[in-house]
């Protein structure tokens, strides 16, 4: 009996040791002959360009591939998205590829894999253009996590010199984009050479897989590190012909922390004094806005501006305090939208929201974004369409004179950046007379409190003899 069951580990160890050899063939197969990466921290958002030209030298035909990230990096990738080029010049175009995380059990140092499912298979011999955008927050860490109202805020960026990458690179380089010329200082590792506010690192010839070269940019970073810890979006929809929204903000200034006094006269009278604060935030609404509102636990704010045209509304907002590192303000923007610019009628019958994900704050990262589509009551077979994975639950909302409640959809999504800020959907079927609920209920309470009102005035309650 023992016999028998020994050959099972052996086999497993066998088919592990087979899918490792497979998988390093894989990556022997595909050759970068150029890559080019271009990272932009002129922003607290961290947005970098990545164009690989890959080349199949296998005998068969490759349909994916892997991009490498270290775990660091990973806990702070907050959006991807690869493109493959077609044509030159004028007649490029692009084709968007599906890109998901991948679990590979020989992964060195605990990196992380990202697999590009490709369209149109390389076949051997051929070479693709794959152009890659990838989008980090957190990313930049406040050296020294103090500082007072007068100083700048400097920052530290770890990357490394060399593209991770799990194939053999024959030739790239890196282009790193401060936001400005004031750089304390950077790793330099040879070839490398700085020029006003770009630093570059390369041309790196023949670079096996998984090749790694820590750098440390040290540089001045005043612009505003806008960070919403949470956000809740209510979306009512009303087949009366509007749509309410509320939305309320936990906003934080995530750069380094304020030490010392905060002295508003040197605040307003020098320019240089408070130069990593913020006081004025910009929110990009739909056009044909109106009854925009903006306040907090205090009250209405006044220090808010709404410009409106045909295409596209923006609301400055200003705080009641300017917000240093660590100061936090929480408010709430409400506003209501026309319903016919949003609301549609699908093939099918059934009714749908189109509606823009995200935040509307510019250049702002939300930690946690939590939006709610509040449906009529008597609405039935939600669905919603996010082209993007975002986790979704049912919740039933009692408004006024609801009797079966109304269907909530709430779609939860986490590190949300600007790029997430595109239309998304809400399904759902509704049979019209529903509408005729609420005001059946009024005229029938109507009535009652008349016929009340009649039998109160003819019925005789006085006590007689």
């Amino acid at each position: 009996m023992d016999a028998l069951l020994r050959p099972r580990p052996t086999l497993s160890l066998v088919l592990i040791s087979l899918f490792l050899f497979l998988s390093r063939s894989f990556s022997q197969e595909i050759h970068i002959t150029n890559a080019e990466r271009r990272i932009d921290l002129s922003s607290h958002i961290i947005k970098v360009f990545l164009t690989l030209k890959v080349e199949n030298t296998g005998e068969t035909a490759a349909s994916d591939i892997l991009l490498a990230f270290p775990p660091t990096q990973v806990q702070h990738l907050a959006f991807i998205e690869a493109l493959a080029t077609t044509g030159k010049r004028k007649k490029k175009s692009y084709v968007r590829q599906d890109v998901k995380p991948t679990e590979l059990p020989d992964a060195p140092n605990g990196t992380k894999y990202f697999t590009i499912s490709l369209i149109n298979p390389l076949k051997s011999g051929d070479t693709a253009t794959l152009e890659v955008l990838y989008i980090f927050t957190h990313s930049l860490e406040p050296f020294p996590v103090e500082i007072s109202q007068s100083e700048s805020q400097l920052v530290y960026y770890r990357d490394s010199a060399l593209i991770l990458s799990p194939y053999h690179i024959k030739q790239q380089i890196t282009f790193v984009k401060t936001p400005s010329t004031k750089v304390e200082s950077f790793t330099r590792v040879e070839p490398s050479n700085r020029a006003g506010t770009e630093l570059k690192y390369g041309p790196f010839e023949d670079q096996v897989p998984y090749s790694f070269s820590p750098i440390i940019v040290h540089f001045e970073n005043n612009n505003p590190f806008a960070v919403v810890e949470e956000l809740v979006r209510e979306v009512e929809i009303s087949h009366w012909g509007s749509l309410q929204i509320t939305e309320h903000y936990n906003l934080v200034h995530g750069g380094a922390r304020h030490k010392g006094v905060f002295s508003r006269v040197d605040y307003q009278s020098r320019s240089f004094s408070g130069a990593y604060s913020f006081k004025q935030l910009l929110a990009r609404l739909p056009p044909r806005v109106h009854s925009v509102y903006y306040r907090d636990e205090i009250g209405n704010i006044s220090s808010s501006h709404l410009r409106t045209d045909s295409r596209k509304s923006e609301l400055e907002i200003e705080p009641r305090y300017p917000l240093f590192g660590g100061w936090k303000a929480t408010f709430v923007i409400g506003y209501v939208l026309p319903l016919q610019d949003f609301l549609f009628e699908s093939s099918d019958g059934r009714r749908y929201l189109n509606l823009t994900f995200g935040c509307p704050l510019v250049e702002t990262v939300v930690d946690k974004l939590t939006i709610k589509v509040v449906l009529p009551e008597g609405s039935k077979d939600p669905s919603a369409v996010v082209p993007f994975p975002v986790e979704q639950h049912l919740e039933t909302k009692y408004s006024y004179l609801d009797i079966i409640g109304r269907t909530v959809v709430v779609l939860e999504k986490k590190n949300a950046v600007p790029v997430h800020n595109i239309p998304f959907q809400v399904y759902y079927t509704f049979n019209p007379i529903f509408m005729l609920a609420e005001p059946l209920m009024l005229a029938s309470a109507f009535f009652l409190l008349f016929v009340a009102c009649l039998a109160y005035l003819h019925v005789d309650l006085s006590i007689r003899k």
